[in-house]
């Protein structure tokens, strides 16, 4: 009797030890096989997001992406305590960071749908093209900074934005290889509306861009293609750095009637 129950013991230690035995390297089924570090910008972020909600954004989808992207890993490192302030940041070259506030609104004014095809005017740090990334678009930037494009395609690639398709160039072109756009949003102001631009929507295209005189405050307009017609709608004022290049230039004060 004494053998029977010895074996029975020693049967139920070594299934034990097999349960929780792992070859080197290898974790267990019952083990992460990560962890994640703990952000430590989460809270403040949600209290940026929570403010954000109270100055009128409501779309849960954008809110809920203002929530995840790492804006501190856009701004220029002299400004990191400022990251989740909600205003904008210098980040060289006579450019900005947009206001978080400014970066929401107008990613919910272009009323995204997954799959479908964004053009930025104005790449910047990158971070409104990982918002819109993160909304599920394809997502086509261009930045005129040659420095400041360089980088931020770098950090997007290091920060795993891999499919979005940036480049240098004048954006008061557009990107007529990858058009038409879904939608376009232009994250500094020209004088007028570029003409290119309306001709590179879909024809259901939106169009969010600030127009108005450099060193005054522009208006923001949203641009929508409905039954065949551009219709806009003046959404207030607003501060943008100015639109610049060879296109804007070419064209300064042109006169594009404004629906």
């Amino acid at each position: 009797m004494k053998k029977i129950l010895y074996l029975l013991m020693l049967t139920c230690l070594l299934a034990s030890c097999s349960r929780v035995t792992t070859s080197p390297g290898q974790p267990s089924q019952d083990t992460p096989k990560t962890v994640q570090p703990e952000d430590p910008y989460s809270a403040v972020r949600q209290r940026l997001v929570e403010e954000i909600r109270g100055l009128g954004v409501t779309d849960e989808i954008v809110l809920s992406v203002m929530n995840s992207v790492p804006r501190h890993e856009f701004v220029p490192a002299e400004y990191l305590s400022q990251a989740y302030a909600d205003h904008p940041l210098p980040i060289g070259y006579g450019q900005t960071i947009s206001q978080p506030y400014m970066v929401a609104w107008m990613t919910e004014l272009l009323e995204l749908k997954p799959g479908e095809k964004v053009l930025e005017i104005g790449t910047g740090s990158g971070y409104q093209a990982a918002v819109l990334a993160e909304m599920g678009v394809e997502v086509y930037t261009i930045e005129i900074v040659p420095e400041l494009a360089k980088a931020a395609a770098e950090r997007l690639n290091k920060l795993g934005y891999t499919h979005i398709h940036a480049t240098q160039g004048d954006g008061y072109y557009g990107w007529p290889e990858y058009a038409p756009f879904d939608a376009i949003i232009v994250t500094a102001a020209p004088d007028h509306l570029p003409a290119p631009l309306v001709e590179q929507l879909t024809s259901d295209g939106r169009l969010v861009i600030p127009i108005g005189p450099h060193g005054w405050v522009q208006s923001l307009w949203k641009f929508a293609i409905q039954d065949g017609e551009l219709k806009g709608y003046n959404l207030g004022g607003v501060q943008f750095v100015p639109f610049t290049g060879a296109g804007i230039e070419e064209h300064q004060g042109e006169s594009t009637p404004l629906p």
